[in-house]
């Protein structure tokens, strides 16, 4: 071989050897180096790289990194790797819909390492679902955003606030309303079948319209009836959505699933009995849970018989004006409200009121009332300022052990059923982690994981998202395992968590060393119905 030959063919060798000259190493973006990384299986971490290049990871492993010549290299030794997390039960519109693109980055999530959340949940999503998406895609959010069609806008806008069930032409027309919501991209259909007016809904109901889900290859997601012993008790309403499900023919996830209140505790290994039949006779059952024990609602559901509110404000209002009617209301509260643990476990929460941070027993002391007539204050000042959000309350009413049991479930997910004014939606996938993970070692660090991402993912059919994996979309979270902690508690509930390194949403930094950047990456990830199943 003439030497002239030679040395091209040397040449070709080097600019082809990851060994050889840096130029001829693919580019990427950013390596994730030296970090312990969790991929969301579930197993064990593994010390190595991630690399990513655009909104993608494009190889994950150890020494991945060396084959790539990084724009960017961040140093993640000592700190874990893992997909952001997902939240599948939220309440954030405080923060999505702000005006403020600073608000709606969506700090409080972002900073528990969370990079997508789903929304209209409790049977609060809108039909208008691609309306609503266009309205986040234009504004900018900070975290993915995945929407459910709920129920109770669906029922409000056929029947109002009536106690009664439809007519023929009613019910198809609140089909059509899910069905518009399915196929505009909402990935299932919600309820809260606790509160009024979804509460007022048969059996029959919901599963007609959890029907149209169905069709379109969505699931069910339920606040289910009745976590207590308020009206067909916890057991029966577990049957139920079980049973709504199974005839409907979809997945059942049953939200921040728990054993409410003194009547109940100690069920928790009847509702995984429940759960654990369905699946074995081939059942799609999956269920959420945050890591607290007290829960978050208004006095208003907490407290008030249905019956009250069939009508809405104009007609409750009627109702407490009439003295028999009143009679009746209290003796009810006062049962509902022993099934919340009394007076002094009900935390009232609400933002910006007198009442915020204390007790209603203690509320009831300083204005020398009853605690119901106390809490009937609170109500009443509800209905005349509606738009307050003045009867926010924490109810201390779960049990440890029945908390625990659950969480150990392999299909129980993390969520956080963040709200206004309750420490969960600051603080829960760090509690979760330090209380249940180091503490007391209720769940391994892999299991966390597993269950706040990719098992969160394929609840929700997300697809390419939950894991570190090539091909997938680079949501990341890096923490620091021993200062990735919450902050919030329930006297200072708004208090940001600590501890996230680095988290990428769609491969931009949305925090980095606990600081967040004007990054407003995260996109409305809607669900593609079958072919053949819309218009």
């Amino acid at each position: 071989m003439p030497p002239i030959v030679r040395l091209a063919a040397a040449i070709a060798v080097l600019s082809f050897c990851p060994s050889g000259w840096s130029a001829a190493l693919p580019p990427a973006d950013l390596v994730i180096a030296g970090g312990q990384i969790h991929d969301g299986g579930g197993g064990p971490a593994v010390i190595g790289d991630v690399v990513i290049v655009g909104d993608r990871i494009v190889t994950v492993g150890p020494g991945a990194g060396r084959r790539h010549a990084a724009a960017r290299t961040i140093d993640a030794t000592g700190r874990i790797v893992a997909p952001g997390f997902i939240d599948p039960h939220t309440h954030p519109y405080t923060y999505i819909r702000s005006d403020d693109p600073g608000v709606r980055r969506n700090a409080p999530w972002q900073y528990q390492g969370v990079t997508t959340i789903a929304h209209g949940v409790d049977g609060g999503g809108t039909p208008e679902v691609a309306r609503e998406s266009e309205e986040f895609a234009r504004a900018g959010v900070g975290t993915n955003l995945v929407p459910y069609v709920g129920f109770s806008p669906v029922r409000r806008a056929v029947l109002g606030h009536a106690a009664r069930a439809p007519t023929p032409a009613e019910l198809q027309r609140m089909r059509d309303l899910v069905a518009q919501g399915m196929c505009e991209g909402a990935v299932g259909f919600s309820t809260g079948l606790f509160y009024a007016p979804q509460s007022f809904a048969g059996r029959d109901e919901v599963v007609a319209l959890a029907r149209e889900a169905a069709i379109r290859g969505g699931l069910y997601d339920t606040h289910q009836r009745d976590e207590s012993s308020y009206d067909i008790g916890l057991l029966a309403s577990t049957r139920e959505a079980l049973s709504i499900g199974r005839d409907a023919g979809l997945p059942v996830h049953i939200a921040h699933l728990k054993a409410l209140g003194n009547d109940v505790h100690g069920m928790a290994p009847a509702l995984v009995e429940l759960v654990e039949q369905a699946r074995a006779q081939g059942q799609r059952v999956t269920a959420d849970q945050y890591p607290w024990l007290a829960s978050g609602t208004g006095i208003t559901a907490a407290l008030l018989p249905r019956w009250a509110v069939d009508g809405g404000n104009s007609a409750l209002r009627e109702r407490l004006q009439d003295p028999a009617q009143l009679e009746r209301i209290r003796v009810a509260m006062r049962e509902n409200l022993q099934r919340r643990g009394g007076a002094e476990a009900l935390l009232l929460i609400s933002a910006d009121q007198q009442w915020t941070g204390r007790t209603l027993d203690a509320v009831a002391g300083e204005w020398r009332l009853d605690p119901i007539d106390a809490a009937l204050r609170i109500i009443e000042h509800g209905i005349q300022h509606p738009d307050q959000n003045s009867g926010s309350v924490a109810s201390f009413n779960m049990d440890e052990d029945d908390v625990q049991l659950l969480m150990r479930q392999p299909w129980m997910a993390t969520s956080s059923d963040g709200n206004d004014g309750h420490p969960r939606q600051y603080a829960s996938f760090p509690l979760k982690y330090q209380r249940y993970v180091r503490e007391l070692g209720v769940l391994s660090t892999g299991q966390f994981i597993h269950r706040s991402t990719a098992l969160t993912a394929r609840i929700l059919g997300l697809e390419k998202r939950g894991e570190l994996q090539p091909g997938f979309f680079a949501d990341v979270v890096v923490f620091d395992p021993e200062r990735f902690m919450p902050h919030a508690d329930y006297l200072h509930p708004r208090e940001l968590s600590s501890g996230v390194a680095l988290l990428l949403v769609n491969g931009r930094i949305a925090i980095e060393d606990d600081v967040q950047t004007d990054a407003l990456a995260g996109r409305v990830l809607r669900h593609s119905p079958p072919p053949g199943t819309c218009p």
